[in-house]
C-alpha cells in the first residue's frame, strides 16, 4: 500500500510564508512573528513518522504547501497520512483534508470542517454549550465597541484560533481591566484575529488521548499537568513559556503524571466528557483534549486537538505519545495503529 505523508516542516512553511508575503518593496525580508511556526514540525518528527510508516508502507513524502495539491493527485496514494498544519487563518488544518476529498483520497484523521471548528475555538465551545457538555464561560472581544465590564476575573486570554499555546503567554491570565485591555490589544495586533477570553479555572488540568472511531474508542491514560514544578510565581498554566522555553528535552520539567493520581469516580467523569465531545463535534480516528477542574471538581473542556502533536523522543513532553506509550505502544506502533483505525474507516485492505 503506498501512503502520502503530509506534513508541515518549520523550514517549508516559513518558505511559504514568506513567498505569500513577499514585498518588493521592502529592503528587508519579511519574517513571521516569533511563534508563529510552533505547530509546524521539525525535521526529527518528520523523519520519525516517515520511518515508522515505512516498516508496513510505501511512502511518499509531500511538504503542505502550494504544490501539495498536485503532487498528491500525481502520487495516487492509497491513503493520507496528514499531520499538515498550514499557517495562517482558522481553515488553514482543514486544507489537504478538502484537498484530499476533492481527489476522493482516503486520509487519517477528522475532516475539514471538524478541522476548522475545533481551531476555532469559539465555535467549539458554541456546540459543546449546546450539548451542555461543561466548557468555562467566554467573551469574544476583537477591539471594537467592546463591554469590558461583562468580563469576569481572573480570565484566561488567547487567539481565537491557534494551537501549541500560540499566544497563550504567561501573563495571559488576566486579573483587572487594565490587564484584560492590554493582553486583549497584544492579540490582534500580533496574530490578526479577535480574543477568546475565558473564565480561569484554578483546579487539576488533565490532557487527554483518544484512538478510534464511535462507539469503538480507546481512551490512552490520562494525563495530569502539574503546575507546581513551574517556575516561582508563573500562573499555573501550560503557557508558550511553559511548553517551549521552560520545558526542553535537555532539562525536562516533570510536569506530567501519566497515568494520572486521581479518583475512580474522577477517572471516569473525565472519560464521559470526552466522549461526549469526540460525538458532538464528529473527531476521527485519534485526537487530544485538555481539560481542566471547575471550582466544584467538574470537568471542563478547554481545548479539543483532533491534529494533535506527535514528537517522537520521550524527552519531548509530548502527551499523545506519553499517553500511548503507557498504554503500551511504542512510538512506531502508536503511527500505524492510526493508519489501521483509518483504513478500518474506509474498508481498506492493509
Amino acid at each position: 500500500m503506498k501512503i502520502a505523508f503530509v506534513y508541515s516542516s518549520k523550514n517549508g512553511m516559513a518558505q511559504w510564508w514568506r513567498r505569500l508575503n513577499f514585498d518588493e518593496n521592502m529592503m528587508e525580508e519579511q519574517e513571521p512573528p516569533p511563534d508563529w511556526l510552533a505547530e509546524c514540525d521539525s525535521d526529527e518528527t518528520i523523519e520519525a513518522i516517515k520511518e515508522a510508516l515505512a516498516e508496513r508502507w510505501e511512502v511518499v513524502p509531500i511538504e503542505s504547501d502550494d504544490e501539495a495539491y498536485n503532487k498528491l493527485r500525481e502520487s495516487k496514494p492509497d491513503l493520507v497520512f496528514n499531520i499538515a498544519e498550514g499557517i495562517s487563518g482558522p481553515n488553514r488544518e482543514a486544507y489537504i483534508p478538502t484537498i484530499c476529498e476533492m481527489l476522493n483520497l482516503p486520509y487519517t484523521g477528522s475532516d475539514p470542517l471538524t478541522l476548522s471548528l475545533c481551531l476555532d475555538k469559539s465555535r467549539a465551545k458554541e456546540i459543546l454549550s449546546f450539548y451542555q457538555i461543561p466548557n468555562p464561560k467566554f467573551w469574544i472581544l476583537d477591539g471594537f465597541n467592546e463591554n469590558w465590564f461583562k468580563v469576569e476575573f481572573p480570565s484566561i486570554v488567547k487567539p481565537l484560533y491557534e494551537g501549541s499555546s500560540k499566544g497563550i503567554r504567561d501573563n495571559s491570565v488576566v486579573r483587572t481591566i487594565q490587564e484584560l485591555e492590554r493582553k486583549v490589544a497584544e492579540i490582534i495586533n500580533d496574530y490578526h484575529q479577535p480574543a477568546l477570553v475565558e473564565k480561569f479555572l484554578s483546579g487539576r488540568e488533565f490532557t487527554v488521548g483518544v484512538l478510534g472511531n464511535s462507539p469503538n474508542l480507546e481512551i490512552l491514560p490520562i494525563i495530569e499537568i502539574d503546575h507546581s514544578y513551574l517556575p516561582a510565581g508563573a500562573n499555573p498554566i501550560y503557557s508558550y513559556e511553559a511548553k517551549w522555553i521552560w520545558d526542553r528535552p535537555e532539562n525536562p520539567l516533570p510536569l506530567f503524571r501519566c497515568p494520572a493520581e486521581i479518583s475512580p469516580q474522577l477517572k471516569v467523569r473525565i472519560e464521559e466528557v470526552v466522549i461526549q465531545t469526540w460525538k458532538a463535534l464528529r473527531i476521527r480516528d485519534w485526537c487530544r483534549m485538555d481539560l481542566r477542574l471547575d471550582e466544584t471538581g467538574e470537568p471542563n473542556i478547554l481545548e479539543v486537538n483532533p491534529l494533535p502533536g506527535i514528537l517522537p523522543r520521550p524527552e519531548d513532553n509530548s502527551c499523545l505519545p506519553k499517553a500511548a506509550r503507557t498504554a503500551g505502544y511504542t512510538y512506531n506502533r502508536l503511527i500505524q495503529r492510526i493508519v489501521e483505525i483509518a483504513g478500518q474507516r474506509y474498508g481498506l485492505k492493509l
